[in-house]
């Protein structure tokens, strides 16, 4: 008897709790002596996959429309192409394999687990919580000196990533926030609004002590964004919010007020006085530039930026950064990326791999956008509209100071899933006007008409 009772429940567990399954183990503590990138997260992303596959062969249904198709699958043979060339086959294979996961495997899976708004909400809320996990230690390692170490001090927040991914706090953070603040910004609920705002505004304090000057760039933008695309009345008044927030924090309170003035100053002294740093990225970015000029269709092939960048780098480039505390011992990480994603993707897979990449992130901002207008005529789904264009915008910013790699890249890749569902499935199940019915998701995947109470299997 209890086991028939049971097994309703069974069949109303929502398929996205895997996806949110992989963000929790982000929460979980990187060893400081790992050298692989890859993590828990990652095997799980891979059993993510692998239950959806199963899933979609036990329902016998189309998995996506004609447009994902394409969309998510335009890189595949650019990588192809770019794996080929590679300098041996594991390099290929190893790269090829990194950037299928990334861009093209999980993204998908989420897309397909995600089968309505309410899913799609429970991920972002996910991102929130592990925002908020992980500014929380980040802000506790600034306030007891236990950070990564900045500027002869171990203050700088890192969360549970260490001191050898100094990026993976930052862009946990900066996910929450954009997913806080689209939340806010929606017609939800007085209630989950306001919580969604607190959260917000709290995780703007981890952000600032990340010391991440391409996090605070790409947030910036993005949350101005957004609110410009909420009403330019809520902009106003939620920036106004913000400064005041800001003025109480480092004004009054002092929060690292000394810190973050210089730091906010050095993103200007990129030819007056620029750090070690940014003379790095710059000798860096230009090595990139020459490799492209080598190779402008193909490029170098993947995994060669590593190898070609000694001939190409001028003598301006450092032996590499210094990385120490967050229970690390001293050790000097090698420059082994541009720290530009576009850059990265074009000495590696010249014009074809990066017009293929890029291309399909624009035809995902394209439709995100077309449905957010959507939305807001409507009134259902602006939250979601907000979230998933914000994600986007925040990823495709950042694409220009930094790359993938690291045990958050797994996250890049949920988050490319949460946009793609939007763009592709949650935007056409979004009346045109107020008061029509829904329209029916192309893929026949994960469409909805949530609030109408209807909901496509």
């Amino acid at each position: 008897m209890s086991l028939a009772l049971s097994l309703p429940r069974v069949r109303e567990f929502s398929p996205v709790l895997p996806v949110v399954a992989v963000v929790a183990l982000l929460a979980l503590p990187v060893s400081p002596s790992a050298e692989s990138g890859a993590g828990p997260a990652d095997a799980v992303s891979g059993l993510v996959v692998l239950y959806c596959v199963i899933r979609l062969l036990r329902e016998r249904r189309r998995p996506l429309s004609r447009t994902a198709a394409v969309v998510l699958g335009l890189p595949v043979a650019a990588l192809a192409v770019s794996a080929v060339g590679a300098s041996s086959p594991v390099a290929g294979l190893t790269g090829m394999g990194r950037y299928l996961q990334v861009f093209v495997v999980v993204p998908v899976a989420v897309l397909l687990l995600v089968r309505d708004r309410r899913d799609f909400r429970l991920l972002a809320w996910s991102l929130v919580a592990l925002a908020g996990w992980q500014g929380a230690i980040g802000v506790h390692q600034y306030a007891t000196g236990t950070g990564a170490s900045y500027q002869g001090a171990d203050i700088r927040a890192v969360g549970t990533f260490g001191a050898a991914d100094v990026m993976g706090m930052a862009t946990v953070v900066s996910f929450g926030l954009v997913c806080a603040l689209g939340l806010a910004l929606g017609r939800a609920s007085v209630r989950q609004r306001a919580v969604a705002a607190g959260c917000a505004l709290a995780l703007l304090v981890p952000l600032a002590l990340s010391f991440s000057r391409g996090a605070w760039i790409a947030t910036a933008v993005t949350c101005s964004v957004q609110l410009v695309l909420a009403g330019l009345r809520r902009a106003l008044v939620v920036g106004a919010v913000v400064a005041a927030v800001g003025v109480v924090l480092v004004g009054g309170f002092g929060v690292g007020s000394a810190q973050l003035q210089e730091r906010i100053s050095s993103i200007t002294q990129v030819t007056d006085a620029p750090d070690q740093s940014v003379t790095d990225r710059y000798t860096m970015w230009a090595a990139a530039v020459g490799m492209w000029r080598e190779r402008p269709l193909t490029g170098v092939g993947l995994k060669g930026f590593p190898e070609q960048r000694d001939a190409h780098a001028s003598l301006a480039l450092s032996a590499g950064s210094d990385t120490e505390g967050a229970g690390a011992a001293f050790r000097r990480q090698p420059l082994l990326s541009p720290h530009n994603m576009y850059l990265l993707v074009l000495a590696e897979q010249g014009l074809i791999g990066l017009l293929a990449l890029a291309g399909g992130w624009l035809a995902l901002l394209v439709c995100g956008l077309r449905g957010l207008v959507r939305a807001r005529g409507s009134g259902r789904g602006l939250d979601c509209a907000l979230v998933g264009c914000g994600l986007l915008v925040w990823q495709l910013t950042d694409f220009a100071y930094a790359d993938i790699g690291g045990p958050s890249t797994v996250l890049t890749a949920v988050c490319f899933g949460v946009v793609a569902w939007w763009a592709l499935v949650g935007s056409d199940a979004v009346p045109t006007r107020a008061g029509t019915g829904p329209v029916p998701a192309r893929t026949g995947t994960a469409g909805e008409a949530e609030e109408a109470g209807t909901r496509w299997r």
